[in-house]
């Protein structure tokens, strides 16, 4: 059966279906969104999400006159509903802007804060005086739970460059909660993935496994409690989930998660105040940006290390013609060039406010250049390979020190990303994310979303030459990497994906592929991945291995399948893109594949 027909197969038993929380529709209602494209070209707006809910959300904003931001916000709030493990108001990301008028591209830190009131040892039990298993302990607790950003991100967006309203931009995600979704096979998958952990809080359980089991493919799937609180932002503004009685329902759910009386997780608790809500402030700062190819890319600077080193990657490989090579000789130099960049990232990059970051240094075209000294066009290095010197570095090659210890990586893979372009030429990419598949865990009592568990991105042991060591009000290292390309100071692509620490170097072979290896977009987002983060092996999709691992073996690298414990799925990333090409056609380009499938959509799609 293919994939429209399985969709078909399961709207028709969702018009058979309904009970509780799971109910079908009444006849005048619209037509759900299930049909998903990975590829829309035409004109007037375009939009590429994982879901075709957000992106019918996107589309309908920018029908009705709204801009990219506008859309962009739209798409996101529906994501909430339609994709609560991955998204949310619980959460927090990095919005990235290309404003047509200026020509500038802005950028929004919107990542979440650790409280105030956190400790060094906050991740260690104080009956062991063990650090906290990661999982089931850290990942399943108040105590990983960090100051969310997502909302006020939202608001800061309208209100520097947006054109309407919050509450106008969530009525398409209010309907969606309110009249449900179809429920997918990745839907029922990622509960059941996550059923003893929802089961250790009575409001998860309520929401998500009524009677026991998660929501049946076809069925529908209705969030009234969280259409409740869309309507509350959008009476009261974002300053009602920072403040007041919601801000406090937020606190005292971290501080004693609303445990069930029969599970055996232990559920470690969190020290989130109403003080710490009300504190809570987004960033606006600068785009990182590096040239490649003839081509300006703009990423995210710190607290994210996406923008820096995706960058620093780029630069390295721009002193090597990759389009004159064979694909397994530039496979290997994306492999090599990725190792080195992630070498420099375990040993400079945190949260600027609390650690001098040498961003400019990391994306020094100069810098690059030397770091590109130590890649062997030949042969795979022993890895880990050791980070470069900021502080002396002339483009000369300079001898190696003893390289580190591999960096653990606990970032997973439930994150999502969408990317938007309107008629007026303004292009957004913005990543955003609960951290683990299900946050935390924990639903906010009535609220109807989850909370996130951003805070397990800090080192798990206290080092106080750790530049991403836990600290009260510091922002925990993120690899989101949402990126704009400009082409003769016009954009020619949006482009972002979920993945953890993988985002990074999705982006970047997605980059690759697009820009040297001659794929067009679809191509680029579709072809197999692997991703090499400064480890003895590389993770790969089984396609890629079966297809380049024989080859780049004989280079010296040596390939582990992509899926673990948290995402058991053989899939890296999920990418959503728009590109615009120089004629101002738009094309949307979503996965084909991944994470069942993503959702492109253009306003007037070219016949």
């Amino acid at each position: 059966m293919t994939r429209r027909s399985v969709r078909a197969a399961a709207w028709a038993a969702a018009l058979a279906l309904g009970c509780g929380a799971l109910a079908s529709a009444p006849a005048s209602a619209e037509p759900r969104q299930t049909d998903k494209q990975a590829t829309a070209t035409g004109s007037g707006g375009a939009v590429a999400t994982v879901d075709p809910e957000a992106s019918a959300a996107a589309l309908s904003v920018l029908r009705k006159g709204g801009n990219a931001v506008d859309a962009a916000v739209a798409a996101a709030a529906a994501l909430g509903v339609s994709e609560p493990y991955s998204a949310g108001i619980g959460g927090g990301g990095y919005f990235l802007y290309y404003d047509a008028k200026s020509g500038k591209v802005s950028t929004l830190d919107g990542r979440e804060t650790a409280p105030a009131g956190i400790t060094h040892d906050a991740f260690i039990d104080p009956e062991t005086h063990e650090p906290y298993r990661f999982t089931p302990e850290l990942v399943t607790s108040g105590v990983s739970v960090g100051v969310p950003g997502t909302a006020a991100t939202w608001q800061q967006a309208l209100e520097n460059w947006g054109t309407m309203p919050l509450r106008q931009v969530l009525q398409p995600a209010i309907k969606t909660a309110t009249r449900g979704f179809v429920v997918d096979e990745t839907f029922r998958e990622q509960t059941l993935d996550n059923k003893e952990r929802f089961e250790a809080f009575d409001s998860t359980r309520d929401l998500f496994l009524p009677d026991g089991d998660a929501p049946q493919v076809g069925s529908i799937f209705t969030n009234h409690e969280l259409a409740d609180t869309y309507r509350l932002l959008a009476k009261e503004g974002v300053s009602a989930l920072y403040e007041g009685e919601l801000a406090e329902e937020i606190a005292s759910t971290v501080q004693a998660p609303p445990v069930s009386a029969d599970t055996e997780l232990p559920v470690p608790v969190g020290s989130m105040t109403v003080e710490d809500l009300a504190n809570y402030e987004v960033l606006e700062q600068d785009p990182t940006e590096v040239s490649y190819r003839g081509l300006d890319v703009f990423g995210m600077a710190p607290s994210s290390s996406g923008g820096t080193t995706v960058g620093e990657s780029l630069n390295i490989l721009n002193t090597f013609e990759l389009s004159s090579m064979d694909e397994s000789d530039a496979l290997h130099h994306y492999l090599e060039a990725s190792a080195l960049a992630y070498a420099d990232r375990g040993k400079y990059l945190g949260d600027a406010a609390f650690v001098d970051v040498p961003t400019a240094e990391l994306t020094d075209a100069l810098f690059g250049a030397e770091r590109a000294c130590e890649l062997d066009p030949e042969q795979a290095a022993v890895k880990p390979v050791a980070p470069g010197d900021v502080s002396d570095y002339d483009g000369e090659c300079p001898t190696s020190p003893v390289a580190p210890a591999a960096e653990e990586d606990t970032e997973n893979i439930s994150t999502t990303h969408l990317s938007v372009a309107d008629r007026w030429g303004n292009v957004v990419s913005y990543t955003l994310t609960i951290e683990q598949t299900g946050g935390s865990g924990i639903v906010v009592p009535g609220r109807g979303f989850l909370l996130n568990n951003e805070l397990t991105d800090f080192s798990t042991i206290y080092d106080p030459a750790d530049p991403n060591r836990i600290e009260p009000g510091k922002r925990p290292r993120s690899s989101m990497s949402p990126t704009i390309v400009l082409r003769d100071g016009a954009p020619m692509l949006a482009v972002g994906s979920p993945g953890g620490s993988t985002i990074i170097t999705t982006v970047l072979q997605t980059l690759i592929n697009r820009v040297d290896l001659g794929m067009d977009i679809s191509e680029a987002i579709a072809a197999p991945r692997a991703s090499q983060r400064n480890t003895s092996k590389v993770t790969a999709e089984p396609e890629f291995i079966d297809a380049h691992a024989q080859q780049l073996e004989s280079y010296g690298h040596q390939f582990v399948p992509a899926g673990d414990s948290f995402t058991p799925q053989a899939e890296i990333g999920a990418v959503a893109a728009v590109e615009i090409a120089e004629d101002g056609t738009l094309t949307a380009a979503a996965e084909p594949r991944r994470r069942g499938g993503g959702s492109a959509m253009v306003l007037s799609p070219t016949r």
